[in-house]
């Protein structure tokens, strides 16, 4: 494996656009615009046979402004609840078309029927998911048996935040392009685990 230097050397993008001046609190103002303006994720499971699955799962909101889990209302009976019971290591990533700014959470998802929680993020678009059964029981609302929330609850996030606009950032790549100078129109950004820790005991 190459030495710190040595990667910086062969990995001059990486070197450039890696940002670890920034409070906590920035951090996760700048992660919650991706999340929001992206507003669906792909969350990632592995089943029994090591097969990694992914879907697309829109997380429920508003984010609290120190938050950085993330909670999903789904239906239980699906397989991704399965796989999560095999293995809840988890990744959930997005990405922002407009600005071509990216989230990835690696981490550990906790399935839950906790009613305040369930009742906290509920919207009737769930509904649209999961349908009344017209049974009395499976009504497709809030207190639904099949509706449990996933919460993934992160070890570590990665993102990259753009800091230029389109036409800025054509142009700086075109630049260095033509004189053979990697450019970072952007910022790679990492909450760390022990941040994760931080925030969750605040």
């Amino acid at each position: 494996m190459p030495t710190t230097s040595e990667r910086a050397r062969l990995d001059p993008y990486t070197a450039q656009a890696e940002n670890n001046d920034l409070t906590l609190q920035e951090k996760i103002k700048d992660l919650h615009t991706i999340i929001n303006a992206a507003k669906t994720g792909m969350l990632v499971t592995r089943n029994t046979d090591g097969n990694l699955h992914s879907r697309a799962m829109n997380p429920a909101s508003p984010l609290d402004d120190t938050q950085l889990n993330l909670v999903f209302l789904a239906n239980n009976v699906s397989g991704k609840f399965e796989e999560i019971e095999h293995d809840s290591n988890v990744n959930v990533s997005f990405f922002d078309s407009s600005t071509t700014s990216w989230v990835s959470y690696a981490g550990k998802a906790r399935v839950t029927q906790d009613k305040d929680l369930i009742h906290k993020y509920w919207s009737t678009f769930v509904t649209g998911y999961i349908g009344d059964l017209k049974d009395g029981v499976h009504q497709g609302d809030a207190d639904d048996p099949r509706v449990s929330a996933i919460e993934v609850i992160p070890d570590e996030i990665h993102y990259w935040f753009t800091t230029k606009g389109t036409v800025a950032r054509t142009v700086q790549v075109a630049a260095s392009a033509a004189t053979g100078k990697v450019t970072a129109p952007g910022e790679l950004r990492t909450i760390t685990k022990e941040e994760v820790g931080t925030s969750f005991r605040s």
